[in-house]
């Protein structure tokens, strides 16, 4: 296993364009390369776009193609970016992968919108997954959540303790 990191892209809010003429918000490219190519990251990351879904639309065969891709990886470390409504059921499937270090994040708003939470919880997400213990964590919010202990409060639109 090497000190790499993976990054994992789902689609999810964080990858959501609006548009106006349809007044409906469809998933577009990953906006986690940009991001970090604006920020001047100085990791040695690959970006694997593994699918564009929201997330209310991901089953159990797409948490297993992420756990695939995963275990195909020697990567030590992974940054998955999912949609905030099921983040906590795929980190939930993620367990068992060894020494890896692998968190999740997303945002609230999309990406490319002024007021978004997605570059903070990207910046949030790289420090974490090089800190944090073998094993999977979600960071939302400025909080790091050990994924059994958190779920989204939806009325809040926050993370917070069970």
């Amino acid at each position: 296993m090497n000190d790499r990191l993976l990054i994992i892209t789902t689609g999810g809010t964080i990858d959501k364009i609006y548009f106006d003429d349809k007044s409906d918000y469809q998933i577009g490219e990953p906006q986690v390369s940009e991001t970090l190519a604006l920020m001047n990251v100085a990791l040695d990351y690959e970006v694997l776009a593994l699918m564009r879904k929201d997330s209310l639309h991901l089953d159990a065969e797409d948490r297993q193609k992420i756990r695939a891709a995963i275990e195909a990886s020697d990567a030590r470390y992974v940054l998955i970016t999912h949609g905030t409504d099921t983040m906590v059921d795929t980190a939930a499937a993620r367990d068992g992968l060894g020494e890896r270090r692998i968190v999740l994040t997303g945002a609230l708003h999309p990406a490319r919108f002024r007021d978004s939470d997605a570059v903070f919880n990207i910046g949030c997400a790289l420090g974490a997954v090089q800190a944090v213990a073998p094993g999977v964590w979600i960071t939302m919010n400025g909080r790091l959540w050990d994924p059994k202990t958190v779920v989204k409060n939806v009325a809040e639109n926050r993370f917070e303790a069970r």
